[in-house]
């Protein structure tokens, strides 16, 4: 069999729709890695915020209204997109909104709190609906049983587009330490590269992929946002028929607390707790993302072969070995240890809860499932950064404590899991009325 089989897609489409599809992945990965992962965040805590005892909570704090934000819309948002069949065009404005804000951030400098804030909760808001859309044309792209190893091809293609964004701005930042430059000099100059990338390699999704879902007539009758509404009521009301589903939802909402807490502070620990310098992060961050993309795509053909659940949860474990690592280093060469573990299960667990989530989604609610996904991994972005900064803060700054109690949350996650039965859910969906 080919490594990119045609026997995974869905009849009619071509791979080099899919190409375009992943290409969304490879674009909007670059934001999280440079601007939420290795640069900006240490930048934030550190520069602009002067180390201040409370700047690491400040940062989960706006992270979290922003997840806050899409929490509350993005279902309504998704039942939308589905009875209008909007999802690429609102998928288009959203790059726009998160490419214009991220350049934005070029302008905030030391002492530049509010304004740094306000625009990371419009660039992750953004970024986070855009997310959420591009997710629910898995589905349609794929064919059930080819769903683990597609959503693992977007995934894994996503992080050598972190790579080539965090490569590019790595190059750039020794350059200017060379010539004596500072941070509050550089750092805006990553966040134009992250920028423009993010939106020069979104250009490829948009001529390459298709919105194949036809409007609702029920939603060009009456207003769109209202039918939308009522969509999603229908939806919370049937929630017994899709029990695995929640089941998936809630699961998620701990695990994912957990990985947020990865993507979101993984540069501020390396730094304040194991003595990382600047560089020596972003080439951290490098080679995690080389990890999570060989993990990500590896991983999808192996979910489709043992089953989606075993696949899961088997990351989950990962994940707490690799949280116990990192809570016990003391040196640069035992964190780089943790550090792998959680590069090949971020994007393993990531990828795979993606193509679960669409196996359990109905075929006319693909991006209202979607959104009701995104709901959950947002609820997810805030209890697991939030409550590390929190209880960061209550120590005094141990951040070695904080980690640790990272862990609770992917054992809660692996055991909520036991309760999600991959059969039913997908009878649950093929049996939903149209």
């Amino acid at each position: 069999m080919a490594l990119f089989s045609q026997d995974a897609l869905n009849p009619g489409v071509r791979k080099r729709e899919v190409f375009g599809w992943a290409m969304y992945d490879f674009a909007n990965s670059g934001y999280t890695t440079v601007v939420i992962t290795a640069v900006f965040a240490a930048y934030f805590v550190g520069g602009i915020a002067g180390k201040a005892e409370w700047a690491t909570f400040a940062w989960t704090a706006a992270l979290s209204a922003s997840y806050a934000i899409v929490m509350l819309t993005m279902p309504s948002i998704g039942a939308y997109a589905d009875l209008r069949a909007a999802k690429k065009r609102l998928l288009a404005i959203f790059t726009v909104g998160c490419v214009l804000s991220t350049a934005a951030l070029a302008f905030a400098g030391p002492g530049s709190v509010p304004l740094a804030i306000l625009l990371i909760i419009i660039s992750n808001t953004f970024y986070s609906y855009g997310e959420s859309l591009t997710a629910a044309f898995l589905p349609e792209l794929a064919r059930p049983d080819g769903m683990g190893k597609v959503s693992g091809w977007g995934w894994s293609f996503g992080y050598f587009g972190g790579m080539l964004a965090l490569g590019l701005c790595l190059g750039y930042v020794i350059w200017a330490q060379g010539r004596g430059i500072k941070a509050d000099s550089f750092v805006p100059v990553t966040m134009v590269i992250t920028a423009a990338l993010y939106g020069a390699a979104a250009l490829v999704t948009f001529l390459l992929l298709k919105e194949r879902a036809q409007p609702n007539p029920r939603a060009l009758r009456e207003n769109g946002f209202k039918a939308s509404l009522q969509q999603l009521q229908r939806t919370f009301a049937q929630a017994r028929q899709f029990s695995d589903f929640m089941w998936l939802l809630v699961c998620a909402v701990f695990y994912q607390g957990g990985v947020a807490v990865a993507i979101t502070l993984a540069a501020i620990y390396a730094e304040t707790v194991i003595g990382f310098q600047q560089q020596e992060t972003m080439v951290l961050i490098f080679v995690l993302n080389l990890a999570a993309a060989g993990g990500a795509f590896a991983w999808g053909y192996l979910q489709d072969r043992i089953g989606h659940k075993i696949a899961l949860g088997s990351t989950l474990v990962g994940w707490i070995a690799a949280c116990v690592i990192a809570a016990s280093s003391t040196t640069k060469g035992q964190f780089w240890w943790a550090a792998t573990i959680a590069g090949l299960c971020m994007g393993s667990s990531q990828s795979a809860g993606r193509a679960l989530a669409g196996l359990f989604a109905p075929q006319k609610q693909l991006a209202e499932f979607y959104g009701l996904w995104t709901f959950a991994i947002r609820l997810a972005s805030i209890v697991g950064p939030l409550t590390y900064g929190a209880i960061t803060w209550a120590t005094g700054g141990n951040q070695r404590m904080a980690i640790m109690s990272t862990t609770v949350l992917f054992v809660v996650g692996l055991l909520l899991l036991q309760k999600v039965d991959v059969q039913r859910g997908r009878a649950a969906a093929a049996g939903a009325p149209a």
